[in-house]
């Protein structure tokens, strides 16, 4: 399951990585680029129609009486790393240019991520439904705090301006399609569940056009000349940075708490995990196109980092647990 796993996100990664450097050599310009821009708000609006059609609410408060585990993700998520993205600032100018600080601050606002937080809660023998359960919480609470954090903690750096025209993108962009797709529930979750693969696809298709969109027009713009490959690798520096506090912060939570092991796994995984599905079309909403090809960097380096330590991590948990389980084994059978 995790060698599939990893081999479904590399290719993820590696398309990613295809449509930056497309971008970045053949930038959408003029009518093009109009074309471009409206392709990517109706695929923004068609990705949170469907992360409303599958997110179930009954599923979602079936989980309730485990109400002290998802207050630690949720506070993990949305009170621990805005703190952190806050105290990068001290990074600027030394380490971080103010344009890349915002795209760190950003990644520490948006939810956490469903698929990958579930499948390593599996891999690492942790609480499934738990997992589910609060990955899902954090993304339906995210379509209204991420907008919020957003507002309070980056309009007065500038990064953001926000008026009548923002909050009605946000409203028709992000909010108005996620709540079509919860009330469409009832008539389509099962061809949403029947064709998952296929919506899979269109999920990555409209995200690959949203970052195609994000970064032509950072060439268009000019933004490119400013940055230079040292900076991105202090980028991925700072974001690994993130990581290791947040993992570490979390293990120390689940043991103060006296969380068991199935639920430790879940506030490690799904706490520290932050969405690139969610997060990127949120950015190309919020930020302006000078600035959005930048703001999204530090989100996409994140979670590449976040795949790949979580992949290892949930790989090291798993053998730790069939090792703690084969004695109990051998000794029932003897």
């Amino acid at each position: 399951m995790l060698r599939r796993l990893s081999t479904i996100l590399d290719l993820f990664l590696l398309a990613l990585a295809t449509t930056v450097a497309i971008a970045s050599l053949f930038p959408a310009h003029g009518d093009a680029a109009k074309v471009a821009s409206v392709a990517a708000e109706s695929a923004i609006a068609l990705l949170f129609f469907l992360y409303g059609a599958r997110l179930s609410p009954q599923q979602a408060w079936h989980g309730v009486r485990q109400w002290r585990l998802h207050l630690l993700v949720l506070a993990t998520t949305f009170l621990f790393f805005p703190l952190l993205g806050l105290a990068a600032r001290a990074l600027v100018p030394s380490i971080l240019t103010t344009d890349l600080y915002n795209g760190v601050l950003f990644l520490c606002l948006v939810p956490s991520t469903v698929q990958s937080s579930i499948a390593f809660t599996s891999i690492a023998r942790g609480h499934v439904s738990a997992a589910i359960v609060s990955a899902s919480l954090s993304n339906i609470l995210g379509i209204v705090l991420t907008p919020l954090l957003v507002v309070v903690l980056m309009n007065t750096s500038g990064a953001v301006h926000v008026d009548g025209t923002s909050i009605r993108d946000i409203v028709v962009q992000l909010l108005l399609p996620f709540g079509a797709g919860q009330l469409a529930r009832p008539w389509i979750a099962g061809f949403v569940s029947r064709y998952a693969a296929v919506l899979k696809v269109v999920d990555r298709g409209s995200i690959l056009l949203v970052v195609y969109t994000a970064f032509s027009m950072g060439v268009v713009e000019g933004i490119w000349v400013s940055v230079d490959i040292w900076q991105l690798i202090l980028v991925g520096l700072v974001a690994t940075g993130l990581l290791a506090i947040v993992l570490v912060a979390t293990t120390a939570t689940g043991r103060l708490a006296s969380l068991d092991r199935g639920d430790a796994i879940v506030l490690l995984f799904c706490g520290s995990k932050k969405s690139l599905a969610s997060g990127l079309p949120m950015a190309l909403v919020f930020f302006p196109n000078n600035i959005v090809g930048l703001t999204m960097l530090p989100l996409m380096i994140f979670h590449q980092i976040q795949l790949v330590v979580c992949a290892v991590i949930a790989s090291r948990l798993a053998r730790e647990a069939d090792e703690t389980s084969a004695p109990a084994q051998v000794g029932e059978e003897a």
